[in-house]
């Protein structure tokens, strides 16, 4: 027997809009549609495996403690109204029969029918086939992810503290970050800040014994900002202990053993991996055009085309998505995955979709980016728009507010906002919540069993 939702969806005689992926671009797209449709002019569904979307620049704070992990991600069904969602993931898309094929957990796979698709199922991790990283490094896009990070390094801590000094020990004090670009330098001064503050609590813990290390292949950090800028990083970040290797690659990571390309060779526990993300693989399940790289092909008004010409009732947007950048600012003509881009795109997608359906004109997406900044512990940071840079405890406050404001919802922006100064006035929270991955062994030990 199928559930209610699929009953109701087929016997709409409404437009039906399909959107897959509910992350920034498909979150505010739900979110922008509902503002803007009529009622009765089309029904609306969201499929995602998960029922939140996350704020992923809040990440590298989540792994510090500095927010809350559930304040970062914002339920679907509290905030999208009038949507249908359906907690489950796509496995096939056939455009030509305007039919998506869902795996739905309880039920198994559902067909479901379709007059316009959205596709933002975003990106996951690009790694490559370097001996040891798909077993041993743990990626940054996800909330689960920066809990997990933040779990071994206070876990680490708490075994080390009961080690006598030897290579036991240096191994759960050293910690690795591979990639330069903002992801990695965030979540690296991150960590630091976090290692250098909770060494007050660790007696046996000097800071000396306290390793970073950030592996870079190229021959700088943060193509974002200038040379300039992405070297007073690089300062900041050798006055505070942790080393960037710059035009070095990693060889090998099997066992927790790093090698690098410059025949360095150390180990540690906690591998943390942002070196590029890539469009969500799934997408190669459709029968929509992909460029090279794996991204949905699209026109700067977000409809899906193959070499320029549309296809009807196909759209897409953020990281999933090769939208020509008209501002001139993108890398290879294209707007980069981030999400300045994904959002606003969403907003004018759903623009789009409601005056396509009147059959009123359309707009091509022009965005140039506002800057960047990044965020590097606690009262530091580093902000750039065109020749303006901050540095500092400045572009510390301005990373604070920039992405407090960007933050969806009014609700979860006060327990952000809460959660910062509840962290000003008592400290950093310090606890592990390691036990949570095997969270039935307490119970499972001592629970009476029947005698054999």
């Amino acid at each position: 027997m199928r559930s209610t939702i699929f009953q109701i969806l087929e016997e709409s005689s409404m437009q039906k809009i399909l959107i897959v992926g509910g992350g920034y671009a498909g979150f505010y797209t739900a979110f922008k549609l509902e503002k803007l449709l009529r009622a009765g002019e089309a029904e609306v569904t969201l499929v995602d495996p998960l029922p939140y979307m996350t704020y992923q620049p809040f990440l590298p704070e989540v792994v510090a403690g500095s927010i809350e992990a559930r304040h970062t991600v914002v339920s679907h069904r509290r905030h999208l109204k009038t949507t249908n969602i359906i907690n489950g993931k796509m496995t096939k898309l056939d455009h030509a029969t305007k039919t998506a094929t869902l795996d739905i957990p309880g039920l198994g796979e559902v067909k479901h029918s379709y007059d316009q698709v959205v596709l933002t199922a975003g990106a996951v991790s690009r790694t490559f086939p370097i001996p040891g990283v798909a077993d041993n490094a743990i990626g940054l896009k996800t909330v689960e992810e920066a809990i997990e990070i933040r779990n071994r390094i206070l876990t680490n801590f708490d075994v080390a503290a009961n080690l006598p000094a030897g290579p036991k020990r240096d191994r759960l004090l050293t910690f690795v970050v591979v990639g330069g670009g903002f992801a990695g330098i965030e979540v690296f001064a991150e960590m630091r800040s976090l290692a250098s503050y909770l060494i007050r609590y660790y007696p046996g813990i000097s800071f000396a014994d306290v390793k970073f290390h950030l592996i870079e292949a190229m021959g700088r950090i943060m193509p974002e900002v200038s040379q300039k800028t992405s070297e007073w990083v690089l300062s900041d970040l050798d006055r505070r202990g942790a080393k960037v290797h710059l035009n070095t690659q990693l060889v090998s990571a099997a066992d927790g053993v790093i090698e690098l390309s410059t025949g360095e060779k150390f180990e540690s526990d906690v591998i943390v991996w942002t070196a590029g993300v890539m469009a969500s693989p799934f997408v190669k399940n459709t029968d929509l055009p992909l460029d090279e790289r794996g991204r949905v092909t699209a026109l700067p008004t977000l409809q899906v085309a193959k070499e320029g010409v549309v296809i009807d009732g196909a759209w897409t947007a953020g990281d999933v998505s090769a939208v020509p950048d008209l501002s001139g600012g993108g890398v290879g003509g294209f707007c980069v995955p981030n999400a300045q881009h994904a959002v606003r795109q969403a907003k004018l997608l759903a623009s789009n979709i409601a005056s396509d359906l009147r059959g009123e004109g359309i707009s091509e997406y022009n965005h140039k980016n506002l800057g960047a900044v990044a965020g590097l512990g606690l009262y530091n940071g580093v902000f750039q728009s065109g020749n303006i840079v901050l540095k500092g405890f400045l572009a510390w406050c301005a990373h604070r507010v920039y992405h407090g404001l960007a933050m969806p919802m009014f609700e979860r922006k006060h327990r952000v906002i809460v959660g910062w100064v509840n962290n000003f006035i008592f400290k950093r929270d310090i606890v592990s919540v390691s036990a949570t991955k095997d969270p039935r062994l307490a119970f499972e030990t001592w629970a009476s069993r029947p005698k054999a």
